[in-house]
């Protein structure tokens, strides 16, 4: 049996976007295709002060597609494993391969692609379908290129990091 298609959307929350981020269009319209062609779509939320659970800047952004069976995980830190029910929900729904993107690539995106690597899990990076933030010392487009380069070289025996652009997942679905 295939695996199944199933895409993890990081962190696209009102309050993660009240500060600028890069592409956010581009990035959402990607993420919207990718959401079209899973089978299963997984939310992660981030919840702190001022993205408290049931709150505007706690709701996904109001452009993204919804699918009425898609699943969601809130979790407290950059890693969606860490003291989350991500890893027993993959594990319940028989996942052991995904898609990644969201926001922001250099936190939360980074931290959940290492720690799921590290669980086993064999990932895909949509490379065009993470956005962050300008920071001091470094653009935001910097930091993307710069993390989907890390990504394609990060190195766990066996489990290897797929890196591909929306397209080239699209073409593979």
């Amino acid at each position: 049996m295939p695996a199944q298609r199933v895409l993890m959307v990081i962190d696209m929350q009102n309050g993660v976007f009240d500060a600028p981020r890069v592409n956010r269009e581009t990035c959402t319209t990607r993420i919207n295709q990718l959401i079209d062609a899973a089978e299963k779509v997984i939310f992660i939320q981030h919840t702190e002060p001022g993205l408290e659970q049931g709150s505007a800047a706690f709701g996904l952004l109001p452009e993204l597609i919804q699918p009425a069976d898609a699943l969601y995980v809130t979790k407290t830190a950059c890693d969606a494993f860490y003291r989350t029910k991500l890893d027993e929900l993959l594990q319940r729904h028989k996942i052991n391969e995904f898609v990644v993107c969201g926001c922001a690539t250099d936190y939360c995106v980074d931290a959940t692609i290492k720690n799921g690597a590290s669980r086993g899990y064999a990932m895909t990076v949509a490379l065009d379908a993470h956005t962050t933030a300008n920071r001091p010392a470094a653009l935001a487009e910097v930091l993307i290129e710069h993390y989907n380069d890390v990504w394609r070289n990060f190195t766990i025996p066996g489990n290897t990091l797929r890196v591909k652009s929306t397209a080239e997942i699209l073409e593979q679905w």
